[in-house]
């Protein structure tokens, strides 16, 4: 049935009422059906018309641009490249050495990555801001396979990065002779994600503290499969965050080390210290490896949970774990469990907390892997002596990584006869 539909027509100057379904019901013909919606009309490359469906636009959006930088491109210079991105871009820098393009990275959602043999950002006596090869204070960053190197600034702290806001990852990059070679600003809304990366060769200068990697007071830090040598009189890493996840790494000043802590709260926080391998040079200034809450307390929850490190002192004597109750308060909760104790020192049993299954061995008890004593033989007693840590608040203390060299982590299952340290 064909549904009528009544209009009023002028013709010569009188007003039809005409009913057009009437009329094609006497013709027998109907509406032509609607068009097809193909999507909206854009004009293509060779500067036609064409519909592009909905689909194909919804992908066109979720792929980001990719600014490709480096000799022989359009964009060659770093500083340049951070001056034209926008947010949601990839920017991929081609191998080599840049010297003096240091960059100030505002955008947010943005992915700066090395493409192949990792690219060297070189200072070479220049500085953004006068504070850093790069400073990044945008949204959501990420920062892989890039190497930093020769950091120097007027006031002496002068880094590889400057993170001042946002949300910052560092995956598979480089830190080497900067005067810091990570230093952040103090927001709490702040997170810091560092993984598998290095940093080492502090500037042997006297008189100043040149930490390898600095934390100011941000919400969260984490650290995970990263490796840190030969510091000098500064830390190889230096914490105020509120939240610490320390996780797998390779925290060895070494043999031309002078560092002083290896790894240092100063204000406290909930830190957990799991799967590390810490070692302390004899050439050390500092007897202590870990330092907590030298500068009494900043955030309202304290606690330190330190399970299956393997804590290394080649120093004549000193102190593995130094918890500052005389500034944090006796109530502050710390569990040391199932640390491997390598070298003369002593251990002290917390005020407050758990102290289980921390057992000592001889350099000789250990099988060496690069240079460094870290493993148990298969033969010995201290396997299957150390039950398993349990759950801390807030994640498992039981390790299911270790640290491979020379920066990252592989997955593991410990087996039934469950060993103290960082490597089953």
């Amino acid at each position: 049935m064909v549904r009528s539909i009544a209009r009023l027509l002028p013709v010569g100057g009188l007003w039809l009422w005409l009913s057009l379904g009437n009329v094609l019901a006497q013709t027998g013909d109907t509406l032509p059906p609607a068009p097809d919606y193909l999507g909206e009309i854009r004009r293509g490359a060779d500067g036609r018309l064409v519909a592009r469906p909905e689909a194909a636009l919804a992908m066109e959006a979720a792929v980001p641009a990719t600014m490709v930088v480096g000799p022989g491109e359009k964009i060659a210079s770093i500083t340049e490249a951070a001056k034209l991105a926008r947010d949601g871009d990839v920017i991929e820098i081609r191998p080599g050495v840049y010297r003096g393009q240091p960059a100030v990275w505002t955008q947010n959602n943005l992915v700066i990555r090395g493409a192949g043999e990792r690219p060297v950002m070189l200072a070479d006596g220049k500085n953004a801001e006068g504070k850093a090869i790069w400073v990044v204070r945008g949204g959501k960053l990420r920062i892989e396979n890039i190497e930093f190197r020769g950091a120097r600034s007027a006031d002496l702290n002068g880094a590889g990065i400057r993170f001042e806001k946002g949300s910052l990852t560092v995956r598979a990059c480089a830190f080497f002779d900067n005067e810091m070679g990570i230093l952040t600003a103090n927001r709490g809304e702040s997170t810091l994600e560092v993984i598998d990366s290095e940093f080492g060769d502090a500037p042997r200068t006297q008189g100043d503290l040149h930490h390898l990697l600095y934390v100011g007071a941000i919400g969260k830090f984490t650290l995970r499969g990263s490796r840190f040598s030969n510091g000098y009189l500064g830390h190889l890493v230096k914490s105020r965050a509120r939240e610490n996840h320390i996780l797998y790494n390779m925290l060895v000043d070494g043999a031309g080390g002078k560092s002083s802590y290896e790894l240092e709260f100063p204000n406290g926080g909930v830190a957990y210290v799991v799967g590390n391998t810490i070692g302390q040079s004899a050439g050390t200034d500092n007897p202590r490896l870990v330092s907590y809450g030298a500068e009494g307390p900043k955030w309202p929850d304290n606690a330190l949970y330190m399970a299956h490190n393997t804590l290394i002192n080649d120093a004549y004597a000193g102190t593995f774990v130094n918890v500052r109750t005389d500034r944090m308060g006796g109530d502050v909760e710390v569990w040391l469990l199932n640390n491997l104790i390598v070298g003369v020192g002593d251990l002290h049993k917390p005020a407050q907390g758990r102290f289980e299954g921390n057992r000592l061995a001889a350099r000789h008890e250990l099988v060496e892997m690069g240079g460094i004593p870290l493993k148990l033989t298969s033969l010995s007693p201290l396997r299957g002596m150390v039950s398993p840590p349990g759950m801390a608040p807030a994640m498992a203390l039981l390790p299911d990584a270790e640290f491979v060299f020379p920066a990252g982590t592989r997955r593991m299952q410990p087996g039934s006869l469950l060993a103290p340290g960082a490597f089953q």
